[in-house]
């Protein structure tokens, strides 16, 4: 058991004037300590946490958690199972993930006595600062991807494909110890680059064009995501012109993130430099999201009134994206200390031009 999160879901329980929270999110649970999967439901209350499960995980629940009340309950019957002991310790105040239960469980849920409030990103909150031991898993995440990135440059070709990239990533990864990529990598080259979500496909790399890789991964359940921006041939003046304005634009938002800012003034301050460029129309997505285990706090994007503090940890990914011709982003996880913006990757940022 986390208790350190649990007793924080208990301090905004009884902030809110509630007495139990469920959480159902696999990201979530697992944060708590908790087993993943859909057959796993998490009731925490002021003075008990309980495993709602099915047989199928009672078996791994004994052996791989600790401090919970387990309730095994049929296949099917989770809903049934933890009213129980809502109702033999007299609580009515329920919370729950407002994205984590179907439509079918709320309704089930509502046909029994309970005054229910819907929780958003209250949890992503709590989740948001991180602890000493969180970080240092974020940072042994981030190395993994540095070690990665080191060892596929001498190996980027014309002529190689966007998919062999992608899977010499993804085996890299899992060879050095990732349990799994963080998301589907981005590998994107040439006029492709111009999309910032790009997937990678059978497009052969060609000499003079830009090649985009963003990868992370998934190591002790805590994430890491790097964006590096490389040129095959030979760079454009107009090439090296993006990639000169983006790599300001990224280290004006590290040198911006400050504890008592906005998500909002992060985002500014790195937009700022782009629009001042002439490519404020290319910019076209956030700055940065948090880090963490996914789905992590904070957000930096122009409406982001999320207050930044320590040991936060977010990425810091600004972009130009130009149709037909293509794209650079620059991405660093950046974690809050002391204070001050820290990037925790190492790869270097100075644009790397890949003869043949």
């Amino acid at each position: 058991m986390n208790e350190i999160g649990i007793e924080k879901v208990r301090h905004l329980l009884a902030k809110s004037n509630l007495e139990a929270a469920l959480v159902h999110s696999n990201v979530n649970k697992k944060y708590f300590g908790a087993l993943s999967g859909s057959g796993v439901y998490l009731l925490i209350s002021h003075d008990h946490a309980w495993l709602i499960l099915d047989g199928r995980y009672e078996g791994e629940a004994i052996e791989t958690t600790s401090g919970f009340q387990i309730k095994v309950v049929s296949k099917g019957s989770y809903i049934t199972g933890l009213v129980s002991p809502l109702r033999e310790q007299g609580l009515i105040h329920l919370a729950i993930e407002s994205s984590a239960l179907t439509i079918s469980e709320y309704d089930e849920l509502k046909m029994h006595p309970l005054n229910i409030s819907l929780w958003e990103n209250e949890l992503a909150e709590i989740r948001s600062i991180k602890l000493p031991c969180e970080i240092d898993k974020i940072k042994a995440a981030c190395a993994l991807t540095d070690e990665v990135f080191t060892e596929i440059l001498p190996k980027i070709h014309v002529g190689m494909k966007e998919y062999e990239l992608s899977a010499l990533i993804t085996y890299l990864c899992l060879n050095k110890g990732a349990s799994n990529m963080a998301f589907d990598s981005i590998i994107t080259s040439g006029n492709r680059t111009a999309y910032p979500h790009g997937r990678p496909t059978g497009k052969v790399m060609q000499s003079g064009e830009f090649v985009m890789i963003d990868f992370g991964v998934t190591l002790d359940d805590y994430q890491s995501d790097m964006t590096r921006t490389i040129v095959l041939g030979s760079a454009t003046s107009e090439m090296k012109k993006i990639y000169e304005t983006v790599l300001a634009a990224q280290l004006t938002g590290i040198a911006s993130i400050n504890i008592d800012k906005t998500g909002q003034e992060v985002d500014a301050a790195a937009r700022r430099v782009i629009e001042q460029a002439g490519y404020g129309e290319y910019f076209s997505h956030g700055l940065g999201h948090g880090i963490g285990r996914g789905g992590d706090f904070p957000i930096l994007n122009p409406r982001s009134n999320m207050i930044l503090t320590n040991n936060m940890v977010m990425s810091c990914e600004p972009g130009i994206y130009v149709p037909n011709l293509g794209g650079v982003r620059i991405e660093d996880d950046v974690a809050l200390l002391d204070s001050v913006g820290t990037p925790l990757n190492k790869s270097t940022k100075n644009l790397l031009v890949i003869e043949g």
